[in-house]
């Protein structure tokens, strides 16, 4: 296998915040990159495992480029990664200066932004200048070539279980990531299909950014998607990552994910002390009792588990939530990051004996 590409994640005033989400979600679990460092100058000096509340990632977090370089050992990393996910989607003037900089460096970047930077004449013309590469991660295919949807993910006949969330920015890539984890070291052949432009960062083969898409091709463009992924890889589950929340009024790509994939099953990710929509202080959070009954209606499919956001939470209190939801709700509910990822596995072990004979635990 060959060795990673190094890079340096941007995520300036917003690490450990909802929208260095993407910043978050690489130090956390990086296929495709090997981090060397977190640029964010309120948070220098600190560790970025430590700074998201998890153990020490060994990731140091810089004030700048140059500090970067330093910690680099003077080594210019492979890529400059634009770990920010802010809701216009467009960079700052600052932030223009900086990517053109380490353009300059000889570095090369990674944009998930809905500003293709390699669309750009002056950003194109310094990637053929200095010759390095822009990876633009949400730009879709030629609409030419765009995909409508079929029917045919009906012919997937592997488990398809969708992570959603009652909030965007809420853990469901995360929790998604775990799950496929856990259920491959239980002995199954779990395959990860991404639909944001982090999960493709990280390195999901299996993928598309759902929200750069037009809306005609969603449901077709990750209906493709996931079949292409059940004939390669022939898998036992396929997890798909959910986007936003069906109940949201911003965001669309819950619906799509839901007619896209046509799920067997779902796992919900709540925030219990979330008290309101982020970004949208007069939308007050829902709670996962409508939001099942929501996605239960649109969609044939059931939802077998409730996952735990803990942000602001005592571990106590923890506890005292899953079992009040369990309780409340009738179904497993636990956190992907708090508790043994074997809980989310056995949620899904659960709703689908017929994968228990597939395990190691029967081998």
């Amino acid at each position: 296998m060959s060795q990673a590409a190094t890079a340096v994640v941007y995520c300036e005033a917003n690490f450990g915040e909802l929208d260095g989400k993407t910043a978050n979600g690489l130090v956390r679990h990086s296929e495709r990159y090997k981090i060397l460092s977190v640029i964010d100058s309120t948070k220098a000096g600190l560790d970025a495992g430590e700074v998201l509340g998890e153990p020490t990632s060994g990731i140091p977090i810089c004030r700048d480029l140059a500090a970067a370089f330093v910690e680099a050992g003077e080594v210019v990393p492979d890529y400059l990664i634009f770990g920010m996910a802010p809701a216009s989607g467009m960079l700052t003037a600052r932030e223009r200066v900086l990517l053109l900089q380490c353009m300059d460096h000889g570095m090369s970047i990674v944009s998930g932004l809905h500003e293709f930077l390699g669309d750009d004449p002056e950003f194109a013309a310094k990637a053929l200048e200095r010759d390095v590469e822009i990876r633009d991660v949400r730009k879709p295919r030629p609409k030419t070539e765009l995909r409508m949807f079929s029917g045919r993910v009906q012919e997937v006949t592997c488990p398809r279980i969708a992570v959603l969330g009652t909030d965007c920015a809420i853990g469901k890539r995360t929790t998604a990531t775990v799950l496929t984890q856990a259920l491959i070291d239980q002995g199954l052949k779990a395959v990860l299909v991404g639909t944001g432009q982090t999960g493709l960062m990280q390195g999901a083969r299996y993928g598309v950014a759902l929200d750069a898409i037009p809306s005609q091709f969603c449901a077709g463009e990750l209906e493709r998607t996931i079949v292409d992924a059940f004939e390669a890889e022939d898998p036992d589950v396929i997890v798909i990552e959910g986007q936003g929340a069906l109940s949201h009024p911003a965001f669309s790509t819950s619906s799509f994910i839901l007619r896209g994939s046509c799920p067997n099953a779902v796992i919900l990710q709540h925030a219990p002390r979330r008290r309101h929509r982020c970004d949208f202080e007069n939308m007050p959070m829902p709670n996962p009792g409508t939001e099942i009954n929501l996605i239960q209606t649109f969609s044939d499919t059931k939802v077998i588990g409730l996952t735990i956001n803990h942000e602001n939470m005592e571990p106590a209190a923890v506890d005292g939530t899953i079992a009040m939801y369990e309780s409340e709700l009738g179904i497993p509910v636990t956190d992907a990051l708090t508790k043994p990822p074997e809980h989310l596995a056995q949620i899904v072990l659960s709703a689908f004996p017929k994968l228990r004979k597939k395990t190691f635990e029967y081998a």
